[in-house]
């Protein structure tokens, strides 16, 4: 099924096409969902097996102290095309007030694949977005959607993904989690249900590559983005049996009390149904975690082949990223939204071989929000926003920033957090309670032991978040001069279900007779 048929596909034309010598970069953005920073061997991870990675990361420049400043889907997916914090775009989780999608425009400028456009470049997108509506528009020409749940018959019908399955492998049609089954299953080892060919990963790297054949007199901006890692683990044969989990490491915990001070953590774990998951079960998780990753990473490996076939390698600047991490039992905890490294700290890897010296690394401070001004500046325009100047830092020509910091939860309520970074020395501040935790990352990189004798760190780190929030206007966050601080509580527990609601799936049913399926109208079994 060519692009030209899939139902969400996006066109909009753009005026001021440059010239067939135009010899700026292709810029093509390779983003995950939910990797952790330690999952690339290259970085000094020998249990997995990421060939086209370590080969990316060989091209170009790894960063070692990349974050995601807001580590949940949705903030650091505006922040990437905004290049903007939540200071700014005001999202602080996965929740967005009603038209915030527009907003962000208004208060930050246009979206990177607009702003791509208005600089000449043919833009395309394929993959997951995770916009609010889910069917947004950020500038693309074509934008090929690919996202995890259905809320709506229409948003089904409207996906490029669910569409091409249901259009093209219509024996596939009937099942309701393509990605595989979430709810009680979320953290459960699992197993596609699509061989590896129809995957959505698989799905996105065609589509990328027909893309990487458009021929156009101008340079192209190219947006991947992949749903896994993400779970549920599911990865297809013969990556779900690639790692054997009595090979895997242990998470790694701490003191239960500094691990879940953070609310959000046992929140989280029992809302995944994850609260109690034993380190078999945990090690059996990392090893579809893992396959998940060298299955993506194989995938990646077709986009590299197609770049040096088509001859588009050497004019092409790659950025390879994740969203944010997972913490994957480390701290007695699962998913994300959190601080600690495993969550907040991502992989980032940037080449350009005419401007990037090959297999360099990186130890300064840098994040999602600095790929806006990296996709500009290999145009020509720099607009860095919130972000800095990653490849001039690079080249020694921009200097780094001193401090990082991160932002969580709605400032002005007890769920508000933040996290600032300045040399290896990591703040986590919460309004719940006022707690705050203070790590060496560099001595204590699993952050194990909390310093508990520096109160000048603290406060000097506190007034470093305390001066973004007035600089940024967010008066919410304090109470006089200090920030705001709230009575210690333990939040309530509650289950997340998460089924094919386009397919009138709610939840698990009263008593087990109730539960219905007419599989007719989604599959031609007789195909």
């Amino acid at each position: 099924m060519s692009a030209d048929h899939l139902p969400t596909a996006t066109r909009s034309t753009t005026s001021g096409i440059t010239p067939a010598e135009d010899s700026r970069p292709n810029v093509l953005f390779v983003m995950t969902d939910q990797q952790r920073f330690d999952t690339i061997a290259s970085h000094g991870n020998s249990d997995i097996y990421t060939p086209n990675l370590d080969r990316l990361a060989k091209r170009g420049v790894a960063f070692d102290n990349a974050y995601a400043t807001c580590p949940v889907c949705v903030p650091s997916r505006y922040t990437i095309m905004s290049g903007s914090e939540p200071t700014r775009t005001n999202i602080y989780d996965n929740e967005l007030p009603e038209g915030s999608h527009e907003t962000i425009v208004e208060k930050c400028g246009g979206y990177l694949p607009a702003e791509m456009s208005r600089r000449g470049y043919r833009t395309w997108g394929v993959g997951k977005f995770h916009t609010i509506p889910w069917n947004a528009e950020l500038g693309f020409e074509l934008q090929l959607r690919s996202e995890e749940l259905y809320e709506t018959p229409e948003a089904r019908l409207g996906d490029a993904f669910a569409a091409w399955i249901a259009a093209e492998h219509p024996a596939f049609n009937w099942i309701e989690a393509l990605m595989g089954e979430r709810t009680d299953m979320y953290y459960m080892p699992q197993m596609s249900a699509l061989p590896a060919a129809l995957t959505v990963e698989s799905w996105a790297t065609d589509r990328a590559l027909e893309q990487l054949a458009v021929e156009d007199t101008r340079p192209w901006f190219g947006f991947v983005s992949y749903i896994g890692p993400h779970p549920p683990f599911a990865p297809p044969l013969p990556y779900n049996r690639m790692y054997d989990p009595d090979r895997m490491p242990s998470p790694v915990s701490g003191d239960l009390a500094v691990d879940h001070l953070d609310q959000q953590i046992p929140w989280m774990n029992h809302a995944v149904y994850a609260e109690r998951v034993d380190d078999n079960r945990a090690r059996t998780l990392k090893a579809r975690y893992y396959g998940e990753i060298t299955y993506i990473d194989s995938c990646i490996g077709r986009i590299l082949d197609g770049l040096e076939a088509s001859g588009q390698a050497e004019n092409t600047l790659i950025c390879f990223y994740a969203d944010h991490g997972d913490l994957l039992g480390d701290h007695s905890g699962w998913q994300k939204e959190s601080f600690f490294e495993a969550s907040a700290r991502v992989p980032f890897l940037v080449s350009w071989p005419a401007r990037i010296a090959p297999s360099s690394a990186n130890h300064s401070l840098v994040c999602l929000t600095d790929l806006f001004g990296i996709a500009t500046s290999a145009a020509g325009d720099p607009d860095f926003r919130q972000g800095f100047d990653v490849l001039g830092i690079v080249d020694g020509s921009a200097a780094p920033r001193d401090a990082l910091l991160g932002f969580h939860g709605t400032p002005g309520t007890e769920r508000f957090k933040a996290m600032v970074r300045r040399g290896p020395k990591k703040l986590i501040w919460m309004a719940n309670g006022g707690k705050t935790l203070l790590f060496d990352v560099e001595s204590d990189p699993y952050e194990l032991q909390p310093i508990r004798d520096r109160e000048d760190i603290v406060a000097d780190l506190t007034e470093i978040l305390a001066d973004e929030l007035r600089r940024e206007g967010v008066s919410a966050a304090f109470s006089g001069d200090a920030l705001l601080a709230f009575p210690y509580t333990e939040r309530e527990l509650l289950r997340f279900p998460q089924f094919d609601r386009a397919r009138g799936v709610e939840g698990f049913p009263t008593a087990p007779a109730d539960v219905h399926f007419e599989p007719a109208p989604y599959a031609d079994h007789e195909a």
